[in-house]
């Protein structure tokens, strides 16, 4: 039976080990998005740190290369037509008035697991056991949906692999969820946690340099 679901992002699902879970985003410190930002940030999008001392989706600095910072959860943002505080799970790429800030909710911790759908089939429960702990890309972080606000990407399960130690992604488990175990079909609900993840303790990049030369 195919799997039920289609792409949406990357979904908080638990931490590593045993640590408290609240599966939710921090807003101290206070993320924000710069208001002359025209690309559109998605629920459940990859984003970045940029130099500049906001934060953007992957793939907005050096091809998507960028260490990453966490998943954008929502922001909040008063409105330039109504100057009313406005909450939202997507940055449109628009609409804030300029006197006041973009926050920006971001799932930012570095053992967080998340639950992201396969682009593909992996032709069998064996198949995709073998890529269980390999690293693999985004098959696509930038696209999303603005009807619903939720972001359309999606692991590439053809990009596995235990090389490429800079891929944003790394395969942990599958959502133990009968209606989306179909090996055969893609969207399984892949677990996977960042790596080179920029608030890991060891620093993995400063913010905005390039880790990679493979990127979304």
């Amino acid at each position: 039976m195919a799997n039920s679901q289609g792409a949406y992002g990357l979904r908080p699902l638990q931490m590593l080990g045993q640590a408290a879970n609240s599966t939710g985003a921090a807003n101290y410190p206070m993320y924000e998005i710069a208001n002359g930002n025209t690309n559109a940030i998605y629920h459940g999008s990859p984003v970045i740190p940029l130099t500049t001392g906001y934060i953007d989706i992957v793939g907005a600095a050096a091809g998507g290369t960028v260490s990453l910072l966490g998943v954008f959860m929502g922001c909040e943002y008063v409105a330039s037509t109504t100057l009313k505080p406005t909450f939202s799970n997507l940055w449109p790429g628009s609409g804030a008035d300029s006197n006041h800030p973009i926050k920006a909710y971001v799932a930012d911790d570095p053992n967080q697991l998340f639950i992201i759908t396969s682009d593909a089939t992996w032709t069998s429960k064996a198949t995709a056991i073998a890529d269980r702990f390999k690293n693999a890309q985004f098959a696509t972080a930038t696209s999303g949906t603005t009807a619903t606000g939720v972001s359309g990407a999606q692991v590439d399960i053809s990009t596995a692999a235990t090389t490429g130690p800079d891929f944003h992604l790394r395969i942990m488990g599958w959502e133990d969820n009968p209606e989306n175990l179909d090996f055969t079909a893609a969207g399984v609900g892949v677990i996977v946690r960042l790596n080179n993840h920029f608030n890991a303790p060891n620093g993995s990049a400063n913010a905005g340099t390039t880790i990679s030369v493979t990127g979304v």
